[in-house]
């Protein structure tokens, strides 16, 4: 092979590894822009009164864990077990849904930040506000990972403040 068959051959390796390395950092950005739009989406439609927004979002074997002291912090290993364990019981406590404001969302890649508050009413009449950083790891668009920040402190004073009655028959 001649030297210009190497110099040819060398520019066409060198142009491929450049067009690869330019799909690769696209393909990233299209994958974070599209986590980052899916979970904007989702926080949207919860703040407009939707009620799927765990159905939605969260792949059914998803892997919860609520940072911090206390009984609620802690691992919930599936999307039924964590709306049954932690967000149906607060729910039920509620005169109205926790209304979330996004503050802000970073992405990168299949990981997803949100920086958010959220404000409802307890049956009370008593208003709950807190704040959440929530993690997200996506797949699919789905979140097969969350790890949650909040003040647990606001969370369990509704638990323990308002009693729930038993219905009959349970």
């Amino acid at each position: 092979m001649t030297t210009s068959g190497y110099v040819w051959k060398t520019l066409v390796l060198i142009g491929m590894l450049l067009h690869c390395g330019v799909a690769l950092a696209s393909s990233d950005t299209s994958i974070t822009q599209r986590n980052k739009q899916f979970i904007a989406q989702a926080f949207q439609q919860w703040a407009d009164g939707g009620g799927t927004f765990f159905q939605d979002v969260l792949s059914p074997d998803v892997i919860w864990t609520i940072k911090g002291t206390g009984p609620t912090a802690g691992i919930y290993r599936g999307r039924d077990a964590f709306i049954k364990q932690a967000v149906a019981p607060f729910a039920a406590r509620l005169s109205t849904f926790v209304k979330p404001t996004v503050n802000n969302i970073w992405a990168d890649g299949n990981d997803v930040v949100v920086y958010w508050n959220g404000a409802g009413v307890a049956k009370d009449g008593k208003p709950y506000n807190n704040s959440f950083v929530w993690i997200f790891k996506m797949e699919n668009q789905r979140a097969t990972e969350v790890i949650a920040f909040l003040d647990l402190s606001q969370y369990e004073d509704v638990i323990n403040r308002i009693q729930l009655t038993a219905k009959p028959g349970t």
